[in-house]
C-alpha cells in the first residue's frame, strides 16, 4: 500500500518504512507527525481524494532535524567589478513512515 502526502507544499509518494526529507517541521525528535492523504493506491484499486481522502492518514515519526547541501549563488556584473558569492543550507526535517492507512 502507498499513498501520495502533501507537506510544505510538496507532494510525496510514502510507503510503510520510507525515510523523507520535509520542509522542516517544528517537532522535537521522536515525537509522532501525521499526513493528509492525497491519494491512497493498493491491490484492489485507487482512491483519489477531494483534495484528501477521507478517513485516511499517514503516520510517521520525527527522526531529526537536518541541513541539505550548501547551494552556491555567486552574482556578477561583467565590466564594472561587481562580485557577490553567498551560500545557503536549506533546514529540512527527516521523517520516518511508521503507518499507512
Amino acid at each position: 500500500m502507498y499513498a501520495v502526502i502533501v507537506s510544505g507544499g510538496k507532494q510525496y509518494r510514502v510507503t510503510k518504512g520510507d525515510t523523507i526529507y520535509v520542509e522542516k517541521l517544528d517537532l522535537e525528535d521522536g515525537s509522532a507527525v501525521s499526513f493528509d492523504v492525497l491519494m491512497l493506491g493498493s491491490d484492489e484499486g485507487v482512491k483519489i481524494g477531494t483534495p484528501t481522502v477521507s478517513g485516511a492518514k499517514v503516520e510517521g515519526k520525527v527522526v531529526s532535524q537536518v541541513k541539505g547541501e550548501k547551494i552556491i549563488i555567486y552574482k556578477y556584473k561583467s565590466k564594472k567589478n561587481y562580485h557577490r558569492k553567498a551560500g545557503h543550507r536549506q533546514n529540512y526535517t527527516k521523517v520516518e513512515i511508521t503507518a499507512v492507512g
